[in-house]
């Protein structure tokens, strides 16, 4: 029987988030540790090109909103989606932004039996063939774990969307959902996610509150246009119960990053690729060696030009909280030794990462003495030279309230979407950092 875990419950419905510190919450007494500058590359010259900060204003009539991502289509453009608390429901958004404007909003779907989850949140996809795709979680018992994810296609760009389809048909009542999409082909989706199927039950998160005893598992699947299923493989069968997975596209074939676990509650990140037509076997990305008995809701981000590929995580080895990235340049069959780009109490994880022929960034999350701050990093392609590191912003909201922030770059610097806390209310926040032509 693998050994029963606790940790405390994630849902928050969107209205009711509170600024209650998540499980990593940094002590009002902590400091950071003064190590940190010297486990960083070595800092650009003066004359490095920095990126210049600017707001970015986000769609018109955004009101309370959370739960964002943000991703770049095929054209350039960033699509940015959200959920919105309706009634006794919630309705899941997006919006489109080119050429330095936003489309009007378009809701994807509404729904009064969906999970709706600080870290667990929803994802858009676009496919070659300019199709866009999405999914949310919708619960399936009235055990507070039990949801399917439901997935949902659009071939006129938002305007209509196909009935949702349910990725895993196990039909179990439990925990399913930890996803991530990339495109497969022209017309075809690849999504993967956590799958609970084994642990027996919903009443306990993935199972930890002993019934059945089985582990998180990690699966992936094909769609094509039509969302019929091909395909599907089981991937890994333990793995962390709630930590973010993410997938980019790189040389080879998409990379799949995840917070494995092992017998012993080693907690480190795993890294797979897709080839052909099976996964390769996974492997740790670094050993850091973190014992873990619980999950620290804290997942890898992942991101890849050609045979480059990038992945950052958050790791308290030796008892040291820590956010590292490590650089593969065989397409994410190895990886370097990782840099750390910042460690000590104050530091929460919860990164994103994006990668061009040239800078490298990551995003990522400190609490310092009750305050939360998101701050952004960027660095030279093969990570050699640190090119820039900024605070983007200093939160109203902490703990888990203010969720997962997102990165993306556009074709003139990167961009960062967030929530805050205002009023006690969650509402996105975001900004521009312009590279020079």
């Amino acid at each position: 029987m693998k050994p029963a875990l606790t940790k405390p419950a994630l849902i928050l419905p969107l209205l009711l988030l509170l600024p209650v510190a998540c499980d990593r919450s940094t002590p009002a007494t902590a400091t950071p540790d003064p190590t940190a500058a010297a486990s960083a590359p070595q800092s650009a010259p003066p004359q490095a090109v920095q990126a210049v900060a600017a707001p970015w204003a986000l769609p018109s009539g955004l009101g309370l909103a959370a739960q964002p991502d943000l991703v770049r289509a095929p054209d350039g453009s960033l699509l940015l989606s959200w959920i919105e608390a309706q009634g006794d429901g919630h309705a899941l958004k997006f919006a489109r932004y080119g050429k330095g404007a936003w489309s009007d909003a378009r809701q994807i779907a509404r729904g009064n039996d969906w999970f709706v989850n600080w870290a667990d949140t929803p994802h858009l996809a676009v496919t070659p063939d300019g199709a866009l795709w999405a999914h949310w979680l919708k619960k399936s018992a009235k055990a507070p774990y039990a949801y399917d994810v439901a997935l949902v296609r659009s071939g006129d760009d938002g305007r209509s969307w196909s009935q949702p389809v349910l990725v895993n048909d196990d039909g179990t009542p439990t925990e399913h959902g930890f996803v991530s999409l990339w495109p497969a082909g022209r017309d075809r989706l690849g999504i993967a996610w956590l799958d609970g199927r084994n642990s027996g039950g919903g009443r306990g998160h993935g199972g930890h509150e002993g019934h059945g005893g089985g582990a998180m598992t990690l699966r992936a699947s094909l769609f094509d246009a039509s969302l019929k299923r091909e395909g599907e493989r089981e991937i890994d069968t333990m793995t962390c119960d709630c930590c973010q997975t993410d997938a980019a596209l790189g040389g080879h074939g998409p990379l799949l990053v995840y917070r494995d676990r092992s017998p012993e509650e080693i907690r480190d990140i795993a890294i797979t690729r897709l080839q052909g037509d099976a996964w390769t076997p996974a492997h740790p990305v670094h050993a850091d060696g973190w014992k873990m008995p619980a999950c620290p809701v804290n997942g890898p981000a992942v991101a890849a030009h050609g045979d480059a590929a990038l992945a950052a995580w958050y790791t308290a080895a030796g008892d040291v909280p820590a956010l590292k990235l490590a650089r593969s340049s065989d397409a994410g069959d190895s990886f370097a030794a990782p840099l750390t780009v910042d460690q000590g109490l104050p530091v929460q994880g919860r990164v994103d990462l994006a990668l061009d022929a040239n800078n490298a960034w990551t995003l990522w999350m400190r609490e310092d003495a009750g305050v939360q701050s998101l701050h952004l990093a960027r660095y030279s392609s093969d990570l050699a030279r640190e090119l820039q590191r900024v605070e983007v912003a200093r939160l109203q909201g902490r703990g888990r309230a203010t969720g997962f922030a997102q990165l993306a770059l556009g074709d003139d610097g990167a961009y960062v979407v967030w929530t805050d806390i205002v009023d006690g209310k969650p509402r996105l926040q975001g900004q521009h950092y312009r590279l020079a032509p």
